[in-house]
């Protein structure tokens, strides 16, 4: 698990390969990723926006934007966390995943970016 804290936010990532839907043949891993965003601050935060740049190995280079995550801008209160899974597909063995959430302090509107640790997507039988 990787783990940075931004801004009294914490953010940890579990990346996993999906073997069972994942199409060597044709190219195509696919990748799982669970995130656990725990809100350190004594105020509640909200997720507003997510941005990810996801590079592949094969030399292809992504960026991903959007309004929250999977469907959702949790409000996450003080002490308390949010957890979601998502998933991301590479043409290639390997790659990596970062980027940043644009979150607001709830009450005052302060928005703020969270950085989101770069975490490694591999393919275990590739590291042979």
């Amino acid at each position: 698990m990787l783990t940075e804290v931004t801004s009294g936010i914490r953010i940890s990532v579990v990346p996993r390969f999906e073997s069972g839907i994942s199409s060597p043949m044709l190219d195509n891993y696919v990748f799982s990723y669970q995130i656990i965003i725990e809100n350190q601050n004594p105020y509640p935060v909200q997720l507003l926006r997510r941005h990810w740049y996801i590079f592949d190995s094969a030399g292809v280079k992504r960026e991903v934007e959007g309004r929250g995550v999977v469907g959702e801008v949790p409000v996450i209160q003080p002490g308390e966390f949010y957890s979601y899974q998502s998933a991301c597909d590479l043409r290639s063995l390997r790659g990596t995943m970062t980027g940043f959430y644009s979150m607001k302090k709830v009450g005052d509107e302060q928005n703020f970016h969270v950085r989101i640790p770069k975490f490694r997507l591999e393919v275990p039988y590739g590291l042979n």
